[in-house]
Formats: structure tokens, sequence, C-alpha cells
């Protein structure tokens, strides 16, 4: 009888060591589960992108943006960014073939004057705005993060005039975690771009 009390007792006390075990050991999960949570996650420029600022050398800050806040308008309502700093890289292509291609950068106040301004200084007189997956396939880069940074050396790049009067502007990143902060005047050092006035005010 004694043997078997004491079996029955250590099989208690095993079996609450095994309950407590498990509520600690959930209480633990759940509190790293918080934990890690609550960490800011770190986000990288697209890896072109980076070696293209470093390569040129300048001057600009990194910002984080939440993938799902990547397009310009919701970017703006939700990190409180003025729309006359932010600006978007729009790839246009000619409507013939062989397919033509630049890069324009506007600030989101404005439109892109397509038919005109641009048809001029590509010389092209039919002109489209490149579909996502195209703009993707020629820069490598996504939709709410296209920027000036790492296109292809035959993509001629125009940056809006009014965009050299801010005293700041925000570009993409290459990806949608990513922007990118800079003077207006550090557009001015990437090889070959043209300031030219581009765009329209948006009524």
């Amino acid at each position: 009888m004694v043997t078997t009390n004491r079996m029955q007792n250590a099989e208690c006390r095993m079996q609450n060591q095994s309950r407590s075990f498990f509520i600690l050991n959930s209480a633990f999960c759940i509190l790293h589960s918080a934990f890690i949570g609550t960490i800011p996650f770190v986000s990288e420029l697209d890896p072109a992108v980076q070696r293209h600022l470093d390569t040129l050398g300048l001057t600009y800050q990194i910002l984080d943006c939440n993938p799902e806040w990547a397009d310009t308008d919701v970017f703006c309502a939700n990190y409180n960014i003025p729309r006359q700093n932010a600006a978007n890289t729009i790839l246009v292509a000619s409507k013939s073939e062989p397919k033509q291609y630049s890069a324009c950068l506007v600030l989101a106040t404005t439109k892109l004057d397509v038919n005109h301004a641009v048809s001029r200084l590509m010389g092209i007189k039919r002109l489209s705005f490149a579909s996502a997956d195209e703009t993707k396939a020629v820069t490598g880069q996504l939709i709410g993060g296209v920027t000036v940074f790492a296109l292809p050396d035959s993509i001629p790049l125009y940056v809006d005039a009014r965009i050299m009067d801010a005293e700041y502007v925000i570009v993409g990143g290459g990806n949608r975690s990513t922007k990118i902060r800079l003077s207006p005047r550090e557009l001015e050092r990437i090889p070959g771009v043209v300031v030219a006035p581009i765009a329209l005010e948006r009524i």
C-alpha cells in the first residue's frame, strides 16, 4: 500500500510539473510573440538602387514604408507627407515597335504631359504609359517603388522642373518597403538626366 501511494504521489507530481511547464511555456510563447511583434521591420533598398546611390555618392535618407502603403496617395496620407514633396517615377513607352522608353519624375500634385512635353523630348508622336508588368520587366522594379535610380542606360530620364523648387523630394526605393528622401539638387548628379517642364498642374 505504501509503495502504491508513493507511486500515485510521484505520478501526481509529474502531472503537476507537466501542467506547470505547459502553462509557463505557453506564457513564454505569448510574451515572445508579443515582443517580436513590437520590433520594427528594418527595410533595405533594392540592391541595384543601393549600388547606384553608392556609386553616385549622393546624400539621401532611407525611409521605411509599409508595403501596403507604398502607392503615393496612400503613402502621403499615412505618413503625413505633403504631396508637393512626393514624386512618382513613370515609365512611358512608344506604341509602335521597336519599343522605346523614358522614365519621367513628376510631383504627386501634377500629371505627366505625355502627349506634348514627353512626346517632344522623345521625338515620338504616339506614346502611352507602360503597364505594371511592362514596367517590372523593363526596370526590374515594383510599381509603388519605381525610382529614378538603377534604370537601364538606354532609358532617358526626364525630371519635371517644378521638382527643383522643392525643399526635398521623396522617390521610390526600387521596392515597396522603402522610399528615398533627398534634395532635388542631388537628382542633377544622375548622368544624362534632363530637367524640363514635363508636367501639368492637377485641376
